[in-house]
């Protein structure tokens, strides 16, 4: 077996419930807990991925019972864009499995689950010291400078 093909699966929250704890405290921890919210309230929310709704659900890679990463397809993830939709959010990869491809392996996949939906485009948005991740994916800049963060929102489309 070649030893660069990935060990990793990526799977579908609803199918692999066990790691929604470690999804939520990892978007707690990277986005919510600074801001001061609750970790409950990040649960509350990782529970809506568990349902049968095509939106929201969530992705999250492993690796023999090891989280390694995640992201989520929403609705909407940025106020100020409601009319936007779907997007893929809370992209996380833990430091150590980093430079794996697994933060790209769950872009891509959750890219095409939210096109497989039916939607001719699909959103996200980034700080822009993350955009060339994004953009070396093949996602564009819609728009830059959103929101008190001054956000870049980016898209892919069915076309693209």
């Amino acid at each position: 077996m070649d030893s660069r093909q990935p060990r990793y699966v990526i799977s579908n929250l609803r199918e692999r419930p066990e790691f929604c704890d470690v999804v939520a405290d990892r978007i707690w921890q990277a986005w919510w807990k600074d801001a001061g919210h609750p970790l409950s309230r990040v649960h509350d929310h990782m529970q809506e991925m568990l349902d049968e709704r095509p939106l929201p659900f969530g992705l999250v890679a492993h690796e023999e019972g090891r989280y390694l990463g995640s992201c989520l397809i929403i609705e909407c993830d940025l106020e100020e864009r409601p009319q936007l939709a779907p997007w893929v959010a809370a992209v996380w990869v833990d430091p150590e499995y980093r430079s794996r491809g697994v933060g790209r392996t769950l872009v891509r996949r959750g890219e095409r689950a939210a096109l497989d939906l039916g939607h001719d485009a699909v959103y996200l948005c980034a700080l822009p010291e993350k955009c060339s991740f994004y953009q070396d994916l093949g996602w564009r800049p819609v728009e830059e400078g959103v929101g008190p963060h001054g956000l870049t929102v980016l898209s892919r489309s069915r076309e693209s």
